[in-house]
C-alpha cells in the first residue's frame, strides 16, 4: 500500500524562498498540492521560481518580504492572504550567517545575524500565528483550523560548531522558541515545529566544498558527506502534513547523524 502526503487546498507562506532549501521547500510543497507563497527580498529570483512552478501545473504568489522590519512582514502575510487565502502552513526559513571566532564579533555582527534568524523568526511566526488562532476561535464546528509551522533551525542549534557561534546561539533561540510556541498555541489546532538541518550543498556554500577547509570538513562527518536539498523533503513534508496532528513542539535533527 503507498501513502502519499496531499495539501490540497492549503496555503503554505514560505520565507527565504529565492534560493536554496527554501527555493526547494516552496517546490515540494507545491508538488504536494499546496499554494505556496514566495517570499524573500530578491524579486526576480522569486518571479523565476513562481515560473518554475507554475509551468508544472501548481499555483505561486510572489510577495516582497523584509524579515528584519516588522511592517514589511505585516504587509505580507496581509497581501498573502488577501491574494491566497487563509495561511495554514508556514515555513518559517529566512536566514544568515557569519564565520569568524567570538572575539572577533562585532556589534553589527551580531546584530545581522539575531535580527534576521532569531527575530525575524519570531515575529514572521507571531503575524501567522495570530491569524491562525483568530481564524479557530471563529470556526464553525467541524471546520478545519489546523495551521502547521515549521521553524527552520539547524544543527549548530543543538551542537555548536566553530567559527559559526553567534548562528548556533541564534539557532538554539529558535529550537526554544519553537517549544515555546507550541505550548501556548497547541490548543488551537497550531502545530510547531522546529526542522534542524546538517550540513546541506547550496548555492550559497557550494563552492565551499570544493576547498580544502570544505573537505576536511567532509571528512569529519558521520558519511562522509554533505546533504541535498531534497534530502530534506520528506521530513517537511511529514511536518506539514494534515496528519501530523499529534507531532507538535518536536525539535528533528535531519542531519545524516551529525549530531549522534
Amino acid at each position: 500500500m503507498s501513502y502519499q502526503i496531499d495539501l490540497s487546498g492549503r496555503v503554505a507562506f514560505v520565507t527565504g524562498a529565492s534560493s536554496g532549501l527554501g527555493a526547494q521547500f516552496a517546490r515540494v510543497l507545491s508538488q504536494a498540492g499546496a499554494a505556496v507563497v514566495l517570499t524573500a527580498r530578491r524579486m526576480e529570483r522569486l518571479k523565476t521560481l513562481r515560473a518554475e512552478i507554475e509551468s508544472q501545473g501548481g499555483d505561486a504568489h510572489v510577495v516582497e518580504l523584509d524579515v528584519t522590519d516588522p511592517d514589511s512582514i505585516k504587509a505580507a502575510v496581509a497581501h498573502a492572504e488577501t491574494e491566497m487565502g487563509t495561511i495554514d502552513i508556514l515555513v518559517n526559513n529566512s536566514g544568515v550567517s557569519t564565520t569568524q571566532k567570538l572575539v572577533d564579533v562585532t556589534p553589527d555582527d551580531y546584530d545581522f545575524v539575531m535580527d534576521t534568524n532569531t527575530r525575524g523568526a519570531f515575529f514572521v511566526a507571531q503575524e501567522v500565528g495570530k491569524r491562525m488562532i483568530a481564524r479557530s476561535r471563529g470556526a464553525a464546528p467541524g471546520t478545519f483550523t489546523g495551521g502547521r509551522i515549521v521553524n527552520v533551525a539547524s544543527m549548530a542549534g543543538l551542537r555548536v560548531m566553530g567559527q559559526i557561534g553567534v548562528y548556533a546561539m541564534s539557532k538554539a533561540a529558535v529550537v526554544h522558541m519553537t517549544r515555546a510556541m507550541a505550548l501556548e498555541w497547541g490548543r488551537y489546532g497550531i502545530n510547531v515545529n522546529a526542522l534542524c538541518p546538517g550540513y546541506i550543498d547550496t548555492e550559497i556554500n557550494h563552492h565551499h566544498w570544493q576547498t580544502e577547509a570544505g573537505q576536511k570538513l567532509i571528512n569529519m562527518l558521520p558519511r562522509k558527506r554533505v546533504g541535498e536539498p531534497r534530502d530534506l523533503d520528506s521530513a517537511l513534508l511529514m511536518l506539514c502534513a494534515n496528519e501530523s496532528r499529534f507531532i507538535n513542539g518536536a525539535v528533528l535533527a535531519a542531519d545524516d547523524g551529525f549530531g549522534v
